[in-house]
């Protein structure tokens, strides 16, 4: 089972410090708003991408609603990533997305 943390939580976190967050949606859904920050990283081709990523960081992962971001969670924790899916994804987000 992969942590995970609650959008209240990551959202006041957000505010505090910088955190390196993931968004695993498609380009096209990434366009149209994301979390300030985000990388995008689709989980199409996430096993293309685990060179981009710093095995000693923590990655908050981040898709539409948590799913896909569950899968993308379990699949960097088995390469031995520290990764924290991020529950309710962007339709929870209370903030403005990035354009």
């Amino acid at each position: 089972m992969t942590n995970a943390i609650a959008m209240d939580d990551f959202y006041h976190l957000t505010k505090q410090k910088e955190v390196k967050i993931i968004d695993v949606r498609e380009a096209y859904e990434y366009q149209m708003g994301h979390v300030p920050h985000a990388k995008n990283l689709p989980l199409s081709g996430l096993g293309a991408s685990t060179s981009e990523l710093n095995p000693d960081n923590d990655y908050y992962l981040i898709c539409h609603s948590g799913a896909r971001s569950e899968s993308a969670c379990a699949f960097l924790d088995s390469q031995g990533f520290k990764v924290i899916n991020v529950l309710g994804g962007t339709s929870a987000w209370p903030g403005e997305l990035t354009k």
